[in-house]
């Protein structure tokens, strides 16, 4: 694996836990380094269904944030009630 691949798919879970996090709705109770680590796996899950199903980049892209966005969701809300 070489570093620029390492590089590029940190910085695409940036942007996708990113996107994830503004389109949930309400407070996250989730730091910054558990939403880069959920957009790499959103990322990640919807880069290999999205190459599987042979879809374009944007659908691909699109797949990646909703998904990104059902863990930002399940994540804060577990961590939501282990706080109260």
């Amino acid at each position: 694996m070489e570093i620029e691949s390492i590089w590029s798919g940190l910085g695409a879970g940036i942007v996708i836990g990113l996107i994830a996090r503004i389109l949930v709705p309400s407070m996250q109770p989730i730091g910054c380094l558990m939403t880069i680590l959920l957009g790499i796996v959103g990322g990640a899950s919807g880069a290999l269904i999205g190459s599987a199903a042979g879809w374009g980049f944007w659908l691909t892209f699109a797949t990646q944030i909703v998904i990104a966005a059902v863990l930002v969701a399940i994540v804060a809300a577990l961590f939501r009630k282990s706080n109260t």
